[in-house]
């Protein structure tokens, strides 16, 4: 398929790079600087020794997320959908990973940071993938075109993550397949303390996100390293869960995020923690919450998935 076919308006493609004519800008204050952290997220993500790592972890979560038993099943899915679009696609890892299973499949990836272009520079060699950068509540592409619409761990990120739902439905064709996560709701006080300290971001600098960044990694290093586990009593009216906790985990999900992966290293681990406490726009659901959304927009549920995390699932029109 011709990749100018799928989009309202016209564009300009160089080499795997499209370049839209018409294009709203960035006007939200909120989201003006969620692009921005995320451009900047990217490109220090791009310099990291562990990105292998993180991106064989993260196809194996997806498979988990949107019930996909193996690689081979994926590729079996895709066998069927001639076009396919990851919405917030970062470095364009997952994008290549589909182009890769479906070689016979127009596949695009979105994303409204800088990382589109360098995900555009890094998969040349992929001649049935392109990229662009663009607001994902705002595609351009026209409706009923993508028979399979990610929107992978980005759309909490947007100014308005309902509305970018309905977008991201509307361009999925007719019995298309739409797959989304959203973060789930935390407890109390980490509910509290994320939402708080996300309405100063706007007014700390990069520099001082990535080193708050750092020490979050830090704490959750020496935290992990004690090796303390303890029975928590259940608190319902915090939203704390009781039982056998290693202490590390019970902060993160209760208090703090303070990630860390050894296999990641403090490069990724750092990123990991940057990603969640410098974007303004960063929403969270409940499950009921997102069954609703989901509801709304006249689609039906056909995996659905939940931890500590989030949610996420597969869903038709």
């Amino acid at each position: 398929m011709n990749v100018k076919k799928i989009f309202k308006h016209s564009i300009a493609v160089e080499e795997n790079m499209i370049f839209l004519d018409s294009v709203e800008n960035v006007q939200q204050k909120n989201q003006a600087q969620t692009q921005e952290t995320f451009s900047e997220k990217w490109s220090q993500f791009e310099q990291g020794d562990k990105k292998e790592e993180v991106y064989s972890f993260q196809k194996e979560w997806f498979l988990e997320l949107y019930g996909f038993d193996s690689e081979e099943s994926l590729k079996q899915f895709l066998s069927s959908k001639n076009t396919i679009i990851d919405t917030g696609c970062g470095l364009g890892y997952k994008a290549a990973w589909f182009a890769e299973l479906a070689p016979h499949a127009l596949v695009v990836g979105v994303d409204i940071s800088e990382a589109a272009k360098i995900a555009a520079k890094n998969y040349k060699h992929l001649s049935n993938l392109y990229f662009y950068q663009a607001d994902i509540a705002n595609t351009g592409i026209k409706e009923n075109r993508i028979d399979f619409t990610v929107c992978d761990q980005v759309i909490m990120h947007t100014e308005d993550p309902e509305t970018t739902f309905a977008h991201l439905t509307s361009i999925t064709s007719k019995e298309g397949v739409f797959a989304c996560y959203v973060y789930r709701k935390k407890a109390l006080p980490r509910e509290l303390l994320d939402d708080y300290f996300r309405s100063a971001t706007h007014n700390i600098p990069n520099e001082q996100l990535w080193e708050m960044s750092s020490q979050l990694t830090e704490l959750g290093k020496r935290l992990s390293e004690l090796k303390i586990t303890f029975d928590s009593p259940d608190i319902p009216l915090l939203g704390i869960k009781g039982g056998e906790q290693d202490l590390q985990r019970f902060i993160y999900w209760n208090f703090l995020k303070c990630f860390w992966r050894e296999d990641w290293g403090k490069e990724m681990s750092d990123a990991t923690n940057f990603d969640w406490y410098a974007p303004s726009n960063a929403k969270r659901y409940s499950k009921e919450e997102f069954k609703n959304m989901i509801e709304q927009n006249n689609l039906e549920i056909k995996h659905f998935h939940e931890e500590e995390a989030c949610y996420s699932g597969r869903f038709e029109k």
